[in-house]
């Protein structure tokens, strides 16, 4: 009986200490690092059989690059940034319409100074974490059930285990708000828009530009530079309404976006032959995700899981890197207490996303108009970008980036000076 006690007790401290996170992109290996820094064990749970490769280019701006800073890997994501010369809107012959170069807005504009592929910025983040950080890679989540002491969780090949806390950082369709706060169709809001992502090499010269084309029918077609010679990293845009499609049919979605780009001009018909072959085709709709409580006992939300803001924001990363450090740093600072922390967590950084939620001027409409006088007000809008007043207006939709005053916590390391506070007192 004394022995039982005392397994139960040791299980009941050394619980809250052990913490499962559902998501191996952005979001949960910079949680998983801090959180080791604050003296928590961490797992990782990644439907993916390995950290995903490539991926489109994301942005290190504002607050986030902050996070990154302090993580140490500046120089690191710097070094494998995608060297770009910023936004040029073509017609469908081609002719560039309207230009925005990278170091417009100090670096911080449509193109920021920063850009990383995902899956690069991915693998800082995951080598980061090791080997301090145990990933269960192929599997996912299927069961959660909460008690007063802990998490039980069941996967869908490993055995069930027992958490003090569990996170979600596993997107926008997550399985962990699923299961622990309700269907999707609850909290994800969507834009009306459709985009598609993938990666091509066929030879088409960009000039480090980011190109961009604007089609009747609310249609869009880019091109930008990956970071390897050649690479391609393309997308396609229709607004509709909400789609029904199986989400792992491919062919069937290569297909959709054949035939709303059917007579698209530029390089359209280039790009959607090469979409054909692409190792990474992915399309999905843009919606946002809201919900009044980012917690549900000990369970919570984090990234796009719990406030995705949609790419044409440009500040999922920063959402996701500032997300992850505010949440470790209140679990550390509550000495593990999840219910005040979670409670900290939201009150920090809800006026941060909720003003990065705040879609650019015009929003789906805006990015793809849908008539010719639209495109070009679109392009006009953009030769105006750097001049008064369209200047000032820009600049504040780009300034919510860093928008936040991100708090000093007992977990942060200061790599410059070498001085690191110590361990959270769990």
């Amino acid at each position: 009986m004394v022995a039982e006690s005392v397994r139960t007790a040791y299980v009941r401290v050394m619980g809250k200490k052990n913490i499962l996170i559902c998501g191996a992109g952005i979001a949960g290996p910079a949680l998983a690092y801090w959180l080791r820094e604050g003296g928590f064990a961490v797992t990782i749970v990644e439907r993916a059989p390995e950290p995903r490769p490539g991926g489109q280019t994301v942005d290190l701006r504002g607050a986030g690059r902050t996070v990154i800073e302090r993580m140490g890997l500046m120089d690191r994501a710097r070094a494998e940034s995608v060297d770009q010369r910023g936004l040029a809107l073509v017609d469908a012959s081609g002719r560039v319409t309207a230009r925005l170069p990278a170091d417009s807005f100090g670096g911080e504009g449509i193109v920021s100074e920063i850009e990383i592929l995902r899956g690069d910025l991915a693998r800082l983040l995951y080598e980061a974490t090791l080997p301090d950080t145990e990933y269960l890679f192929d599997d996912t989540v299927t069961g959660i059930d909460q008690d007063a002491d802990a998490v039980t969780v069941t996967f869908e090949k490993a055995a069930p285990r027992r958490f003090g806390l569990v996170i979600g950082a596993d997107g926008p369709h997550s399985v962990v708000r699923s299961l622990a706060f309700g269907p999707e169709r609850d909290f994800v809001h969507p834009i009306g828009l459709h985009t598609a992502w993938f990666t091509a090499f066929d030879g088409l010269d960009l000039d480090g530009w980011f190109l961009m084309h604007n089609a009747p029918g609310g249609l869009v077609a880019s091109a930008r530079p990956g970071r390897l010679p050649g690479e391609i990293k393309a997308g396609f845009s229709f607004r509709s309404p909400p789609l029904a499609y199986d989400r792992r049919d491919t062919a069937a979605q290569q297909e959709l976006l054949a035939r709303h780009f059917a007579h698209v001009g530029w390089e359209a018909p280039r790009l959607l032959r090469s979409m054909r072959t692409a190792p990474d085709f992915f399309l999905d709709s843009m919606g946002q995700v809201r919900l009044d409580s980012w917690s549900r006992g000990r369970v919570a939300l984090l990234g796009d899981a719990g406030y995705c803001a949609t790419p044409l924001t440009g500040l999922g990363t920063s959402l996701a890197l500032v997300g992850a450090y505010v949440l470790a740093g209140e679990l550390a600072a509550a000495g593990g207490d999840h219910g005040i922390a979670f409670r900290r967590y939201d009150t920090v950084l809800r006026p941060y996303v909720r003003q990065a939620q705040q879609l650019p001027p015009g929003g789906a409409a805006g990015y793809a108009p849908s008539g010719r006088l639209g495109i070009r007000l679109r392009d006009l809008s953009m030769r105006s970008m750097t001049r008064w007043p369209m200047r000032n207006l820009l600049a504040a939709q780009f300034a919510k980036a860093g928008d936040i005053a991100l708090p000093e916590y007992p977990l942060a390391a200061d790599h410059e000076s070498g001085f690191r506070r110590g361990p959270a007192n769990v």
